[in-house]
């Protein structure tokens, strides 16, 4: 394991080295910074790692609408091109020779300027401060610095910190919860109509992200709100309640109807536990009359051996 490690850190480090002398000849390229698994020291990169580099150009199109430019870094084996988790930008994915996956998040010289007149994270607007936790927070590497914006990047950076995510007030928990079992409905209904794809995609998707999130209120709940969740659920096996990830094992569907009915049925009774433990701690209401009702008919629904016409 140790001698893979090596060779892929190897590998992505010769990538990285092709890259910057590459990027060098380039007067359109202003910034380039490291960030993920291969920036941080906590939970740093493994042999399964891939690479993620923010690339800050004055001609963002170019690098969206052409691919020939990733051949300069190594083998480019395919590329596509997606938005970015924030949906602001686009990124082009590349996966080279050697099955090595890098993420080129592009964005234009636009986006930083504002920090060339900043001197301290108060003078941010409050959403920026998230985005830049979230983006640098647990580590940058910066490999371009043309203008030496990035370093001060990293300075402003290491004055937020690590984001620290707010316990959800009433509403928002009440939100999460109705939603839930909204949608527990929808997917039975679905289900029993014999439209597997979208019941199973509900059950595997939407209702595990709305799972995922009465999970980390839960951590935070009982841990205090310091407490590091991570991000869209990353190392949840790590700081996840040891019995809720016990009960996880069953919430997640194989695509036929007995799996469906099982893996709801399991996801709704785990979201129910989290939640009301949940609310107890945070002492907010639970609305356990219509969770009885939604689990009473979804029951009945997925246990009746015809399919429902309803539409």
């Amino acid at each position: 394991m140790t001698n893979s490690m090596s060779s892929t850190t190897i590998l992505y480090e010769r990538l990285i080295e092709n890259f910057v002398k590459w990027a060098n000849t380039r007067d359109d390229i202003r910034i380039t910074i490291i960030v993920g698994s291969r920036a941080r020291t906590d939970h740093p990169a493994d042999e399964w790692a891939d690479l993620d580099m923010l690339l800050v150009t004055t001609d963002p199109q170019h690098y969206i609408a052409t691919s020939e430019w990733t051949s300069e870094m190594g083998k480019p084996l395919l590329t596509f091109i997606e938005e970015t988790s924030t949906g602001d930008e686009k990124e082009r994915r590349v996966l080279y020779e050697g099955m090595l996956d890098v993420d080129y998040a592009i964005f234009p010289t636009a986006k930083v300027e504002l920090l060339q007149y900043i001197d301290s994270p108060a003078q941010i607007p409050s959403e920026m401060v998230l985005q830049l936790a979230n983006t640098f927070g647990r580590g940058m590497r910066v490999i371009v610095d043309k203008d030496g914006v990035a370093e001060k990047l990293k300075t402003i950076v290491s004055e937020i910190g690590q984001p620290t995510p707010s316990l959800p007030t009433e509403d928002e928990f009440q939100q999460v919860v109705n939603d839930f079992l909204y949608h527990s409905v929808w997917t039975a209904k679905h289900v029993m109509r014999g439209e597997l794809w979208w019941g199973l995609t509900c059950v595997n998707c939407r209702l595990a992200h709305l799972l995922q999130q009465m999970i980390e209120w839960q951590a935070r709940a009982t841990h205090g709100n310091r407490y590091d969740t991570w991000f869209r659920g990353r190392f949840l096996e790590m700081w996840a309640d040891p019995e809720t990830l016990e009960e996880l094992k069953d919430s997640f569907a194989r695509y036929n109807k007995q799996d469906a009915a099982i893996a709801l049925k399991a996801s709704m009774d785990l979201f129910r536990k989290t939640a009301l433990d949940v609310a107890k701690k945070l002492n907010y209401r639970y609305p356990t009359d219509a969770d009885k009702k939604v689990t009473e008919w979804t029951e009945a629904c997925l246990s009746s051996n015809h399919q429902t016409r309803e539409s």
